[in-house]
């Protein structure tokens, strides 16, 4: 039976859809996480219509936290009153341990899936080297209730996970590997991704590619813009099945466009900060760098001139 028979022999619901917000992660002075702007901000996304939350994510700055502090904040989360359901934690890792223990972490906490990196420190490796790492998770968590979503991000991982590798984990582990996020940045590799395994819980990595994603069978995006526009991102998701659809995303596509030309973490900090009139917000973890002031402004008027807002705050 090949991936795509294997799919459409068992197709289910999936346990994400729409837009997810890669939640940025707000710093005080010492470095040390804002746990209530933290808080604050998963909240405001829910009520925007975001979907889910992909909390430790890139743009969380997941990467520069510590597999105890993203378990603590996961903890935090869930004792405000945000379901488990609701997020898709990124869980992996270089260290098979920290991968496992931040997975396990997650499923124990009632997670509906969780966002996982190939371990990207050693280049080169083969899909057999991915493959068994992948496998090692799945086997040492151990749990039926374990809904894992491949994250594709070449042009910051360089490790990438290719269509062969997909179709062996999904072979190997149909219950548990249910989908993946595409960050290539490459529509073709998307296409492929979306051709290749009709059913799987194929996400686009920008809403530059919603509507082609989901026209193609996906089921959304997880995006870094969805931090500060989740409403207006959603509305591609809303109304895709009709004519309206290809100018709401012409228009998002054209914000993305614009985000993009500033150093995204930084960027997406200083638009929070402006319009939480929260200057604190601009804080980044080394070796990232705070957005300076003269840019800040420059971003402000650029977005401005697209008649953006952020609402509900």
């Amino acid at each position: 039976m090949t991936a795509a028979q294997t799919l459409a022999s068992q197709a289910k619901a999936q346990p994400f859809e729409g837009v997810m917000a890669p939640v940025v992660t707000p710093f005080r002075a010492d470095l040390s996480v804002d746990v209530e702007r933290y808080i604050a901000h998963n909240k405001w996304l829910l009520s925007q219509n975001c979907d889910a939350l992909a909390v430790f994510g890139t743009n969380s700055e997941a990467n520069s936290m510590s597999v105890a502090e993203r378990n603590d904040l996961l903890d935090r989360l869930i004792e405000a009153g945000i379901p488990g359901s609701k997020m898709m934690p990124g869980t992996g890792g270089c260290a098979l341990p920290d991968a496992v223990a931040a997975t396990k972490h997650a499923v124990a906490r009632g997670c509906g899936g969780v966002l996982m990196l190939p371990p990207f420190y050693y280049k080169g490796v083969s899909d057999d080297g991915l493959f068994a790492f992948f496998s090692e998770v799945v086997q040492r968590v151990g749990s039926t209730a374990l809904k894992l979503y491949l994250y594709h991000i070449p042009p910051v991982a360089v490790v990438g996970i290719s269509l062969k590798l997909i179709e062996r984990l999904i072979k190997a582990y149909p219950e548990t590997v249910v989908g993946i996020k595409d960050s290539s940045g490459d529509a073709a590799n998307l296409k492929s991704i979306l051709d290749a395994f009709p059913g799987f819980g194929t996400f686009a990595g920008s809403e530059a590619g919603l509507l082609a994603c989901l026209r193609g069978g996906g089921v959304g995006c997880i995006t870094a813009t969805g931090n500060i526009a989740p409403a207006q991102i959603r509305r591609v998701f809303e109304t895709w099945r009709t004519a309206e659809a290809d100018g709401i995303q012409e228009k998002v596509t054209a914000f993305r466009n614009t985000m993009q030309k500033y150093p995204m973490i930084p960027a997406l900090k200083a638009v929070i900060g402006h319009f939480r009139k929260d200057a604190s917000w601009g804080q980044v973890r080394p070796p990232l760098v705070t957005m300076n002031e003269e840019m800040k402004a420059k971003l402000v008027a650029d977005i401005g001139a697209h008649g953006f807002t952020m609402t509900g705050l």
